[in-house]
């Protein structure tokens, strides 16, 4: 069974740099294993989203956004980066969803941003959000500032390398190290 990866973009503008690093995520992830794509613009759902949280009910539009992103099988997510933390609209989208939904689930964080400065929101903001929800980060985040759009400083490696542990939870092939032999699991154990 293929697979469903659920890609939530929070950019706010349109383009957006969000959404360009989360549809590169979700590329590289299906060029190492083949999934089901869903993507997710919370910019498209913002008034929803206020709404719901108002209200405690959700809009059919953000219901079905909802039931997209908790019934995946793994996540990619990204976020701007406002004030050295995820955008308030990404929040208020996690905050509409039930506590347990992400349980278990892989998921691969990415941020934006207009300086390197700002790359510790994956680690200081993102990643205990999803751990606080008891999903399963995977260890490497993207961040891609201003000026990593167009240069070599190595965003593509970066992209690959998440990819790669993404497509491992999801079953895929696991990426070793160049020149690494990759030690599955069960033999580390003696099995």
């Amino acid at each position: 069974m293929t697979p469903r990866l659920a890609i939530v973009s929070a950019g706010l503008s349109d383009p957006s740099s969000s959404h360009l690093l989360a549809s590169r995520l979700g590329d590289a992830v299906a060029a190492v294993l083949p999934v089901a794509t869903t993507t997710v613009h919370l910019r498209d759902h913002a008034r929803d989203i206020a709404d719901n949280l108002v209200t405690g009910f959700p809009s059919a539009r953000l219901a079905a956004a909802v039931a997209d992103v908790t019934g995946a099988d793994g996540l990619v997510v990204v976020t701007p980066t406002f004030n050295a933390s995820y955008s308030g609209l990404f929040k208020s989208f996690v905050d509409v969803l039930e506590p347990e939904s992400l349980a278990g689930r892989p998921v691969l964080i990415g941020a934006t941003g207009g300086t390197e400065r700002h790359s510790l929101v994956l680690d200081h903001a993102l990643r205990p959000l999803f751990a606080y929800l008891r999903a399963v980060v995977v260890p490497t985040g993207v961040y891609a500032a201003s000026s990593d759009w167009g240069s070599a400083h190595g965003l593509s490696g970066r992209i690959d390398r998440a990819a790669g542990e993404l497509a491992a939870l999801l079953g895929g092939p696991a990426l070793a190290r160049p020149g690494e032999r990759f030690v599955p699991f069960e033999e580390l154990l003696g099995g």
